[in-house]
């Protein structure tokens, strides 16, 4: 089976080895950078999580048992630090139950040692590519354009045609970050929402984003429904902490 590499003018893959075989790990690494991919391998769970929280990085290769932490323990910290990263298994674990828990956390691939060096290339690319496509139905990091439309303090929201229509003048045109702020306001009224989170939700977890641009989005927003003749006193700032969206009034977050 031939190795696919990419082009010149990809970006190589970062592959992130969690596996505590120290002569192991550096096998993996031989191949795969061999593939055309960079790797960082962590000998431990906590370092593992400790990388992922500072580093994009595009599938991880991770195994069950480890010195510090199963490596379910480490798909959950990563779920609760809300860093999302495909994941393949790779572990001497052949029992069917270890295999269904895996998958069922959100694995993407499970393959049982002794394994292919090549088998596991080819398993990386495929996992990589339905991650691509998947992402190529994103408008933004909360937003695919399969998503339905919504209401929004008097207009219609449309991902599928990044568009909003106001009652007054119809169809215009929204911008992507504009879309993902909406969307996620939308899906959160009556929360206080942190500038961290929106920024996180539409953006990613590992964008380089300040506040200072997330409010300049957000005064977009407020003179694109303002220049429409629409009130929107429901969506407030909550000085010194982030937004809230509270179409129905029931909080007093914001009020001054």
């Amino acid at each position: 089976m031939a190795t696919t590499l990419p082009t010149r003018n990809e970006p190589k893959p970062l592959i992130v080895i969690v596996e505590d075989e120290a002569e192991l790990a550096a096998l993996i690494a031989l191949h795969l950078e061999k593939a055309g991919m960079h790797t960082q391998i962590c000998s431990r769970g906590e370092h593992a999580v400790r990388f992922l929280k500072k580093n994009f990085a595009n599938l991880m290769l991770l195994d069950i048992t480890l010195p510090d932490r199963s490596g379910f323990a480490v798909i959950a910290d990563l779920k609760a630090a809300d860093i999302s990263v495909p994941v393949i298994f790779v572990t001497g674990n052949i029992e069917e139950t270890s295999k269904v828990r895996g998958l069922n956390m959100g694995g993407d691939d499970y393959v049982t040692k002794p394994f292919s060096y090549t088998e596991l290339v080819a398993r990386i690319n495929a996992v990589l590519r339905r991650t691509e496509s998947n992402a190529d139905q994103n408008v933004t990091k909360n937003v695919k354009i399969s998503d339905g439309p919504f209401d929004f303090c008097g207009a219609r929201v449309n991902p599928v045609r990044l568009e909003i229509t106001f009652p007054k003048s119809g169809v215009q045109t929204i911008g992507r970050k504009e879309l993902g702020i909406l969307a996620y306001l939308n899906a959160h009224a009556g929360q206080v929402i942190t500038r961290k989170a929106l920024i996180h939700s539409v953006w990613g977890v590992h964008a380089d984003v300040k506040s200072r641009s997330l409010d300049q989005y957000v005064v977009k927003v407020r003179e694109l429904f303002e220049s429409q003749g629409l009130n929107l006193a429901s969506f407030r700032t909550v000085h010194g902490i982030g937004y809230i969206f509270d179409p129905k009034g029931l909080s007093k977050e914001g009020l001054s």
